[in-house]
């Protein structure tokens, strides 16, 4: 089989829940996504793109009917460019990537567009279908934002408790202090600060125009640079009244998108550019829906072992940062250094809009191989209901060590 490749990547700025993305419709946030991918493949010709796929945990509201689909054609792309839409929840974008990847690796495509959107702001309450015509009683709106809805009586209460339970019972399973995952979520924000300060967002992140009067959003919203421990030690539980998990320790509701080509070593010379890094391991995994948190560490593992590699090789881990509780559950778990995890921030500072966030960790890390000069990285999601993805990157730009 042929290698895949990973060429470019960029994403919106990730907006706060009713920020400065709540005019903009997920299709529009995908769309922008697509344009600024392929702004960075200035002599790719769009025609050439085998497939798209695209991530979308919710598609009950304006990301509904194939909103990869929908991309494509608000983008501007050949309608011959293909599209479908995947949804592995928090996962979905890295799933896109994963599948793109094997695509390309069997040949049956030669360059993948990927990536994923959410609107976590825009996503629509909804109510089932009554069982007959004219029900006199009231009906309830669920909110689609985000967790549980429409909950199938027949599964067990244990799997649909809270995603903030879930990981206040993963706390307690590894004795994880409030204290510690305080100063987990400072360090995110200071160091995705400290990034943006440094420029190294400055060519992964494209900015978005927002308002009729050509307002450009151009920085991820959630950020806060004077974040102490001592400052979130202040702030009260959320899911339990003795809990640890607040909002200050986990990532906030999000809106934004993020796109990532893909393709073989031969297209090189159709894309314009050389690749970035290669795909060199994939894993996914999955556990009890509760404990869905410490479901990256296995997933991790298998990628290693599908990449040939160990974690004694690995320079450079993104671990999307859903809680800081399960993040310091996965760190610890495989035993690494945490100073190589997520040191240009991560989701509970940058935001977790969720179909984009996979696409936006793998950009992070290539992004940081490319600059270290360092070889290998892992990039792992936990997913909701008990899942997780990882992929393996190599660094291919030269100088690896």
């Amino acid at each position: 089989m042929t290698e895949s490749y990973l060429y470019a990547a960029a994403r919106t700025p990730f907006g706060k829940f009713s920020g400065a993305l709540a005019d903009v419709r997920p299709d529009d946030l995908a769309a922008a996504a697509v344009k600024g991918v392929l702004a960075k493949a200035p002599e790719l010709d769009p025609a050439e793109i085998g497939d798209v796929v695209w991530g979308n945990a919710n598609g009950a509201g304006e990301d509904n009917r194939n909103v990869g689909r929908m991309a494509v054609l608000l983008a501007g792309l050949p309608t011959s460019v293909p599209a479908t839409t995947v949804n592995r929840l928090c996962g979905s974008s890295l799933d896109a990537a994963i599948i793109g990847s094997r695509a390309i690796e069997t040949g049956d495509a030669d360059i993948v567009l990927t990536g994923g959107v959410e609107s976590m702001t825009r996503a629509p309450w909804v109510m089932p279908k009554p069982g007959r015509a004219f029900p006199a009683g009231n009906v309830t709106a669920v909110s689609t934002t985000l967790g549980w809805r429409l909950v199938n009586e027949r599964m067990p209460k244990e799997w649909t408790i809270s995603l903030g339970e879930a990981n206040e019972q993963l706390a307690d399973r590894f004795s994880i202090s409030r204290e510690r995952q305080d100063e987990f979520a400072a360090r995110s924000h200071l160091l995705a600060d400290a990034a943006w300060n440094e420029g190294f967002y400055d060519d992964q992140v494209i900015p978005v125009v927002v308002d009729r009067k050509g307002t450009e959003f151009t920085r991820d919203e959630g950020i806060r640079p004077g974040s102490s421990a001592e400052k979130l030690a202040g702030l009260k539980p959320s899911f339990r009244p003795d809990g640890a998990i607040t909002a200050g320790n986990a990532s906030p509701l999000s809106d934004g998108a993020s796109a990532v080509l893909l393709g073989s070593g031969e297209a090189a010379d159709r894309i314009g550019s050389a690749p970035l890094a290669r795909v060199a391991g994939r894993g996914v995994f999955a556990l009890d829906p509760q404990e869905f948190g410490f479901a990256p560490v296995e997933a991790a593992n298998r990628a290693l072992r599908r990449a040939g590699i160990s974690w004694a090789d690995v320079t450079a881990v993104e671990l999307n940062e859903a809680f800081a509780v399960q993040s310091l559950a996965c760190v610890d778990a495989w035993g690494i250094d945490p100073d190589i995890v997520n040191t240009k921030g991560g989701a509970i500072a940058l935001g977790h809009p969720l179909g984009a966030s996979g696409g936006r960790i793998l950009a992070t890390l290539a992004r940081r191989l490319e600059v270290s000069g360092e070889r290998w990285g892992v990039a792992a999601i936990c997913i909701g209901v008990g899942q997780a993805l990882a992929v393996v990157l190599e660094n291919v730009t030269g100088g690896t060590r």
